[in-house]
């Protein structure tokens, strides 16, 4: 089932630490297509947060740790 989720990564959104967490949700799931884009058009959020998008839904949270338990709550 995990092979039919993508993450969708802001690559301007990694100054916020969100590059911590692409890389250890790439290492911890390789079965999940993870995908890095310049920009996904979530400015507010992407100044104030952290975040991904995954199944078109937008995940943040506050910190990188928490954007990471979040994601591996929806991936279960």
């Amino acid at each position: 089932m995990t092979h039919l989720l993508k993450i969708k990564y802001c690559t301007k959104n990694f100054k916020n630490g969100t590059k911590p967490v692409y890389k250890a949700m790439k290492d911890k799931f390789p079965d999940i297509k993870m995908k890095k884009s310049d920009c996904l058009g979530n400015c507010k959020t992407c100044r104030h947060e952290c975040f991904a998008v995954v199944k078109s839904k937008m995940v943040s949270a506050p910190s990188a740790e928490k954007l990471y338990k979040e994601l591996k709550k929806l991936i279960g």
